[in-house]
């Protein structure tokens, strides 16, 4: 039996609803070999072991980070992939790590709290002991009735946050209504960009700037209804630019205790604190970084083209951003090995990127993009844009592949429906128009190049990963990664075989005002 013989996968007969237009070429022997490599020889929790317990948070410009993207490179370069770089992308701004952070109450009586500083802010330069002093204020005016009075004090908003039990499971996997109603979705008409709309600033804000001027230690903020059995949601402030100064210490705990501390406090009992949080800044590198490394195209007519896949490496600093976005990172790395593994050539270029600054604000796909592709601003085409066929992405957590996002490219359904069969054992099957937002392959759509996000199974994504301490690895499900890593490496080996690049979408316009 001759090995490698391309076989046709005839799925208009075994899929005629959806009224598939061409066949595309599938080879079913090396779907075959990427199921046996990627569900029964994975490497993808040793990967993710590394870029999580070993590295730590990986906020970006941190040395977590660069702790991950150096082992991630050399992954790469290991496996014979070439130009892999930890390549700039850019401004970024200030490095930050947290190195010591102990909280406690001391009266009434002694507990030590589960509290996580928000990112670039400063710390207390040594132990600190202090009364709590809580703030009535709807609005500016009724804060200034505090004026004066903060030099010294940690500080809490009087804002009780009710706790209500939830009766869901915090994990869950997509039902098959669910994904139907996906399937069945209709382009959304597109809607305006939302202006400042002269709202007032917030209480919190005015606060927090009135407490550094005057000298205080701290704000102790509640992490929002989300934050309770332990699971503390704590992200960071937007304020890293070089030239910005140190933010003011804000530290967020769950509910339980930010709320026994309010409600103390507001009955009349003084409240005392022991509070001794030690932050670090790095200031002599303001670049940002991404990874990134190519498997060589060998076509005499393709090679120059792109198949590209990716996930954001870098992470929030309360855990090590397992599932956000560890997951999606290890993923991709695992894909790349599952298509080393097979030992063949690949008509067009495959090229792997692993994204800093994804979380504030997809900055270093964004980067990455506006100086290989097209800045959106002008949209003016670098030479490579047209030499881009795709770029697929990983950011929804631990969850399996359910099917793929078209972000409204029609013109791909058919395709992707195909691409899918030969997994359908695997629970991936459903094609929607719909799109998901919020991560790095808006940076592509944004400059008319095709960027596509899979459905994931939600899991515990919203209920206790997301941004939160509980982000770690045990909170992956090896079986789900390997596959994602699967199903990636299969599409990514079809789109870099396929006869013609995957279809575009109109181009769209320059936005000057916004970019991207």
């Amino acid at each position: 039996m001759r090995k490698n013989t391309p076989l046709v996968v005839c799925l208009a007969l075994s899929l005629p609803f959806m009224g598939i237009s061409q066949t595309e070429n599938i080879d079913l022997s090396v779907m075959q070999k990427i199921r046996k490599e990627g569900l029964e020889n994975s490497k993808v929790m040793e990967i993710a072991f590394n870029l999580t317990d070993k590295s730590g948070n990986r906020l970006t410009a941190s040395p977590g980070w660069m702790r991950a993207a150096t082992y991630a490179k050399q992954k790469l370069a290991g496996w014979g992939l070439q130009d892999a770089m930890i390549d700039p992308w850019g401004e970024f701004g200030k490095g930050w790590e947290l190195e010591k952070s102990y909280v406690a109450i001391t009266a009434p009586y002694y507990k030590p709290l589960s509290a996580y500083p928000k990112a670039w802010t400063g710390g207390t330069k040594g132990l600190k002991h202090a009364e709590i002093l809580v703030v009535s204020a709807k609005d500016s005016a009724a804060l200034e009735a505090y004026r004066g009075q903060l030099k010294d004090k940690i500080l809490v908003l009087d804002e009780l946050v009710t706790y209500k039990p939830s009766f869901k499971p915090d994990a869950h996997r997509y039902e098959d209504s669910e994904l139907a109603t996906m399937a069945k979705a209709v382009p959304q008409a597109p809607g305006g960009r939302r202006g400042p709309g002269g709202r007032p600033r917030p209480v919190s804000v005015l606060l927090t700037e009135m407490a550094q001027a005057e000298g205080a230690l701290a704000l102790f903020s509640s992490g929002t209804v989300r934050s309770h059995d332990g699971t503390v949601f704590a992200q960071g402030s937007r304020l890293y630019k070089g030239t910005d100064p140190a933010n003011f210490l804000d530290i967020v705990l769950g509910i339980e205790d930010f709320n026994t501390i309010l409600r103390l406090a507001k009955a009349g009992v003084p409240v005392k604190m022991d509070m001794d949080v030690k932050t670090k800044f790095q200031t002599k590198d303001l670049q940002g970084y991404n990874v990134i490394a190519d498997i060589p195209g060998t076509d005499p007519k393709l090679k120059d083209e792109i198949v590209m896949i990716g996930a954001h490496l870098d992470s929030w600093q309360t855990a090590t951003g397992a599932t956000d976005n560890a997951s999606g990172s290890s993923v991709m790395i695992e894909a790349i090995r599952i298509l080393k593994s097979l030992g063949i050539s690949f008509k067009r270029t495959i090229r792997i990127g692993l994204w800093s600054g994804e979380e504030e604000g997809l900055l270093g796909s964004r980067g990455y993009v506006k100086k290989t592709f097209a800045d959106p601003a002008t949209m003016q085409l670098l030479p490579q844009h047209e030499k881009f066929s795709s770029y697929f992405n990983i950011d929804n957590g631990t969850g399996k592949i359910r099917g793929i996002y078209l972000q409204e490219n029609e013109a791909c359904r058919d395709i992707f429906a195909q691409w899918l069969a030969p997994f359908k054992d695997l629970g991936a099957t459903t094609v929607t128009i719909s799109n998901t937002g919020g991560t790095d392959h808006q940076s592509y759509d944004a400059v008319g190049l095709p960027g596509f996000q899979f459905i994931q199974d939600p899991i515990e994504y919203s209920t206790r990963n997301h941004h939160s301490n509980m982000d770690v690895y045990d909170h992956l499900i090896e079986d789900d990664l390997k596959q994602i890593a699967t199903i990636v490496a299969a599409f990514v080996y079809d789109a870099a075989q396929r006869d013609a690049k995957l279809p575009r979408k109109e181009l769209p316009k320059p936005r000057p005002a916004g970019g991207f």
